[in-house]
């Protein structure tokens, strides 16, 4: 039963305004993190933010739950502005953060211990959390005994016991194993279902697809660089939810299909995906194995050069955050287009998917010093060099001008996987310089 209707007319518990964020990055330009994001949660709903790992989708969870300020707009909570931690909300976190040392109980009720709520009264109300999401029984024992899945309970008792208005989750299942998430998953719905939990309503962070239709009463698609707002679809289809439903399918599908649209302007393939511009443009950390491995699932039957996303990502079992960056790094090289949950090998990409090593080296080698600047900037420094040498260090420096240190660090090693594939420069790990010793 979809609970979205009665939630319609209602007041909203928590409302977003415009909120932006963002981070500073030293002597560099400041990241914007989220750009005018509006989101507002209702009594008896589920609302989850669905994107992609660098949305911001967490920065935005942690800015509601008064855990970080906003750069920009405001949160209210039941009518009250958000000022530092917010009582009215519990939070599940991605990793269990449970404290090794205390038991399962101990960990419950740590929460009501730091509301001042008397022994007696905070043993009760945790076994009661305890017993309510299926661990009782195991009050005695340490985080070291339990499973993923047994963790991840606690951390849902331990939210649930204080017992808040709004439970915020951060990609709460990712962390688990497919079974353990789905039985977990299901037993939520369950409690939410059954009106068991003393919660009005969960804001949950995802970046599955499938879960997010699985659980929400409306999503929220969000687009990166920066994080922001780009779609709202109701899900009005009963619970429990048949991932098989051709309603459920089509849901999906146009998921993907957002996720993958192309700007209005853009007549090239799609670079926007990555942040930046040019040298400074963020590279994702694809090997150069998984593009060929993705060329060549795509080039063969029954795709025959052009697939369906959704299909693509059910037979691989691969989530957003491990399919985009792969078919989007072939779009940016010219190898594939991605547009409208679909991808279709260019022309080029078929040459590589039908080439031998060596033709696949040179192509590969052709589109990036045509298509990633940055592997044409390091190309062009060392063949000017009358040494033929340059030290990682200083292109590092260049990309620090652009993006925080992480970033340059990952987009430089990126870039020195693919061009060692393609032959077209050399780096020694010893000495940390780039040369053209090994190129002809």
């Amino acid at each position: 039963m979809s609970v979205l209707e009665p939630a319609i007319a209602a007041k909203p518990i928590v409302s977003v305004e415009n909120v932006g964020h963002f981070y500073q990055k030293g002597g560099a330009t400041d990241l914007l993190v989220l750009d005018g994001v509006n989101v507002t949660l209702r009594s008896n709903e589920i609302v989850s933010l669905l994107g992609r790992s660098g949305s911001g989708k967490s920065t935005l969870l942690r800015i509601i739950a008064g855990l970080m300020p906003a750069s920009s707009g405001s949160v209210t909570i039941s009518g009250q502005a958000v000022n530092g931690p917010a009582s009215q909300v519990a939070m599940v976190f991605q990793s269990f953060a449970l404290f090794p040392w205390l038991t399962v109980l101990q960990n419950v009720e740590i929460g009501l211990e730091a509301q001042g709520m008397a022994p007696g009264l905070r043993r009760k109300q945790a076994l009661t959390a305890i017993d309510l999401i299926g661990l009782d029984g195991f009050e005695s024992a340490y985080p070291k005994e339990l499973s993923g899945g047994m963790r991840q309970r606690v951390g849902l008792a331990r939210a649930l016991v204080v017992q808040p208005e709004v439970l915020l989750m951060d990609e709460p299942f990712s962390a688990l194993d497919v079974l353990t998430a789905e039985t977990l998953r299901t037993d939520l719905l369950d409690l939410w279902c059954e009106g068991r939990m003393p919660i009005q309503a969960i804001l949950l962070v995802t970046h599955n697809i499938e879960e997010a239709v699985l659980m929400s009463d409306r999503i929220l698609v969000f687009a990166s660089n920066p994080g922001r707002v780009i779609a709202e679809l109701k899900v009005d289809l009963p619970q429990p939810r048949n991932r098989l439903d051709p309603a459920f399918r089509q849901i999906v599908d146009d998921i993907y299909a957002r996720m993958t649209m192309r700007p209005a302007a853009a007549t090239a393939p799609r670079e926007g995906a990555f942040p930046g511009t040019g040298i400074g443009l963020i590279l994702p950390h694809v090997s150069t194995n998984v593009l060929a491995g993705l060329i060549e699932t795509v080039n063969g039957p029954p795709y025959d050069g052009r697939a369906d996303l959704p299909a693509l990502a059910s037979v691989l079992q691969l989530e957003i955050d491990d399919l985009f960056p792969v078919a989007e790094t072939l779009q940016l090289l010219r190898f594939a287009e991605v547009e409208g949950g679909d991808i279709r090998l260019a022309e080029a990409g078929r040459r590589f998917a039908n080439g031998e090593v060596d033709e696949r080296k040179h192509l590969f080698a052709q589109h990036l010093i045509a298509y990633v600047p940055l592997v044409a900037h390091i190309r062009r420094v060392l063949d000017e060099r009358s040494s033929h040498r340059a030290p990682a260090a200083r292109f590092r420096d260049e990309l620090e001008d652009y993006m925080p240190e992480e970033f340059a660090e990952k987009t430089l090693r990126t870039v020195i996987s693919w061009a060692r594939y393609a032959e077209t420069f050399a780096f020694d790990e010893g000495t940390g310089v780039f040369s053209l010793e090994n190129p002809t």
